[in-house]
């Protein structure tokens, strides 16, 4: 792979890790701030993150090796500082040629694609975070000054001297994409899948697209809580077995086959999101949290706490609990499959879960009403 290339693909993979890491929290975020979730918002949203990333990619590497000779073949300790430069050359090599040899000219290429390169962080900041032409300049030439200091300092003395030039010009160039980008900031009005109906703070529909990514959420959030708890507990495990008795790390095929540790990393997450989150809360898992929805009454009451819980053993929580027991993995495939069907075959796509207990799902802007007599009212079918 070429050396162009791989900071091109550092960037993709670096903006999947953090869009991976960051989806819930931006899910959470997008129903609370805006009340819905639109492609178009999550498409410009991933972009600028892969703009960053991007960004920060080309800025810092391929990083050169560090040898006793770094200085004498990469060193670049005196920074360009005469402005326009560009213009001169341009002058010396390519004046009176036709346009492309021009464009061909190596003094040229950089320029364009310092400007090029700053084009999107001035359309992102104008359409996205709604700045003014000034701010969204400012700001420009401190991400340009901050990368060229960046550069200057050998990324702030990581190294011994600078590998990369610090040029004056490229403080004009970033900075006249950046307003470039602002002039065509406008254009991003275009993208579909970015208009909001109604007020944040207004309810919206329970759909199914919505409840289907609820139940994603709760089952990346039940397999990302095993995965923390089999590593806190290997290192736990090794640092008690192979500090305080044998001196030594423990092998890996003992922790591997540890009961304590797989029944831990198997029941905890579990007990905690069918049965602890319900209980204390309004109902709702956590995924459901995510997508601003809670079980209610018909009569839009919250349910109690044995209801709460039902609801959970019927739908996440009973699916997860079959799922693993291996005994019982094709009923955790029926239910999951019942689950899917019931979403789209209920009123108001209140799923198997809300059917079964009589429960109907409401988006959480809508207050529940309070229950008087302490337990669940109108739990009726819903017409």
């Amino acid at each position: 792979m070429g050396s162009r290339a791989e900071p091109a693909v550092l960037a993709i993979v670096l903006a999947a890790v953090a869009g991976f890491l960051l989806f819930m929290p931006y899910i959470a975020r997008q129903y609370r701030r805006r009340g819905e979730l639109r492609t178009g918002n999550m498409a410009l949203d991933f972009a600028w993150l892969l703009y960053c990333c991007g960004l920060i990619s080309y800025v810092l590497f391929p990083f050169p090796d560090m040898t006793p000779e770094f200085c004498a073949v990469f060193g670049r300790d005196r920074p360009e500082l005469m402005p326009l430069g560009f213009l001169r050359h341009m002058r010396r090599e390519s004046f009176g040629t036709d346009l492309m040899a021009t464009l061909r000219d190596p003094a040229v290429t950089p320029v364009l694609l310092n400007i090029a390169l700053f084009i999107p962080l001035g359309m992102f900041l104008r359409h996205l975070f709604r700045r003014g032409m000034l701010t969204t300049t400012i700001i420009g030439l401190g991400v340009s000054l901050l990368i060229e200091l960046t550069q200057l300092t050998g990324i702030w003395f990581l190294y011994p001297c600078a590998y990369r030039l610090f040029e004056v010009d490229d403080l004009i160039t970033n900075t006249l994409g950046t307003v470039l980008g602002a002039l065509a900031a406008p254009a991003l009005r275009a993208v579909p899948g970015q208009r909001i109906t109604a007020a944040p703070g207004v309810p919206r529909p329970v759909t199914w697209s919505r409840r289907l990514l609820a139940a994603g959420c709760d089952l990346m959030i039940f397999e990302f809580s095993r995965v923390l708890i089999t590593a806190g507990g290997t290192v736990l495990l090794m640092t008690w077995q192979g500090a305080l008795f044998s001196g030594e790390a423990v092998p890996y095929d003992e922790l591997a086959d540890n009961e304590v540790l797989a029944f831990a990393a198997t029941w905890l997450p579990w007990f905690v999101l069918a049965a602890v989150v319900p209980l204390a809360g309004s109902g709702a898992s956590l995924g459901q949290w995510v997508v601003h929805l809670r079980p209610a009454t018909t009569d839009g009451r919250r349910p109690s706490a044995t209801a709460r819980l039902a609801r959970s053993l019927a739908g996440t929580g009973g699916y997860l609990l079959l799922a693993e027991i291996d005994t019982f993995a094709t009923w955790a495939f029926l239910v999951a499959l019942a689950s899917l069907v019931g979403l789209f075959t209920t009123a108001r796509h209140r799923g198997l879960s809300c059917y079964l207990t009589r429960l109907t799902m409401a988006d959480a802007r809508t207050s529940a009403r309070p229950n008087d007599t302490g337990r669940v009212s109108g739990l009726t079918a819903e017409r």
